[in-house]
């Protein structure tokens, strides 16, 4: 089982100010753990490619796109950093980092669907799951995981996908984005009330939203996967399964209340294996999204890669 490790130093250089708990020391706690346990040497490490932007457009709005490419290409320009909304500031190197974190998904898409690698995980930043069709927020540009499930479908000609949220917080922006396309399932859980207060009430049916009050545990939300996403995902037949896979909602973490441990995190990543063993051929690509307890992400994030390469 080969799985393929896809990041670039553009991602550690996007900074949203001092303080700021999206930060490029993420990625540096990610990678000094997968040097520190050997993991690394079980990963084929790969540097993530720019985006094309007629990909971003299958799941974002041309006027979007545009937008925020001259707004991006302008900080750049100007040497300074501007607030596109109260979480989510852009800085000169943003739009370099933008590009290599969606590269990196339809990087990986690619080379899973082509049979090079069996799955993938994109240490990248910024995360994706917040951006709307239209809209950034909530530290996202581009909608990453959308961008590559899009990819899978209207360019490399899948017929199904499934995209599998964890992030503690509710992946917005992806619903927005293929609410009603009945070729992709969206199964997710989040703390419920939580920013950015929605997914109570599902926009389309090819949605599985899991709202989960503060102070959840694990066991409890193990129940509820099994007897909610699963029949849901067996269903479906996936040829393929993105992760948005954010780990916020481990217990050390301060975003969220939810009381996730690292043991919770490989769970829930063999039960979606077992799912694209049997219908995917293993093909599974996983994009990081939130998870800003430095510690408690990187020992999250290696759990979750043991299960994908397959190393005990």
């Amino acid at each position: 089982m080969s799985t393929a490790f896809y990041t670039h130093p553009d991602c550690r250089l996007h900074q949203m100010g001092r303080g700021h708990p999206e930060c490029p020391e993420r990625l540096d706690a990610i990678n000094d753990l997968l040097r520190s346990t050997g993991l690394d040497v079980a990963l084929d490490m790969r540097e993530a490619p720019a985006v094309d932007l007629r990909d971003v457009a299958l799941a974002h709005s041309s006027g979007y796109v545009a937008e925020l490419k001259d707004v991006l290409e302008r900080v750049k320009a100007e040497g300074r950093s501007v607030a596109l909304d109260p979480d989510t500031t852009a800085c000169p190197q943003t739009w370099a980092a933008v590009l290599r974190a969606a590269g990196a998904a339809v990087a990986a898409t690619d080379a899973v669907i082509d049979g090079h690698i069996d799955s993938a995980f994109c240490a990248v930043r910024p995360p994706g799951h917040h951006a709307t069709r239209d809209q950034a927020m909530g530290f996202c540009f581009f909608n990453n995981v959308a961008i590559a499930a899009r990819h899978a479908l209207d360019v490399r000609g899948l017929k199904r996908v499934a995209i599998v949220d964890f992030d503690v917080h509710h992946g917005n922006g992806t619903e927005d984005i293929i609410a009603g396309d009945e070729r992709v399932l969206m199964v997710s859980i989040f703390q419920h009330p939580l920013y950015p207060y929605s997914g109570t009430v599902p926009k389309g049916t090819n949605m599985v939203n899991l709202p989960i009050p503060p102070y959840t545990k694990g066991g409890e939300v193990r129940e509820m996967i099994e007897a909610m996403w699963m029949p849901r995902l067996e269903e479906f037949r996936p040829e393929m399964i993105f992760f948005s896979a954010g780990f916020d909602a481990h217990r050390e973490d301060d975003l969220g209340q939810l009381g996730l441990i690292e043991a919770d995190y490989e769970w829930m990543t063999r039960r979606i294996k077992f799912v694209a063993d049997r219908h995917a051929q293993g093909r599974m690509v996983s994009c990081l999204e939130g998870g800003y307890a430095l510690g408690a992400l990187a020992r999250s994030v290696a759990a979750h890669l043991r299960v994908l390469a397959g190393v005990d």
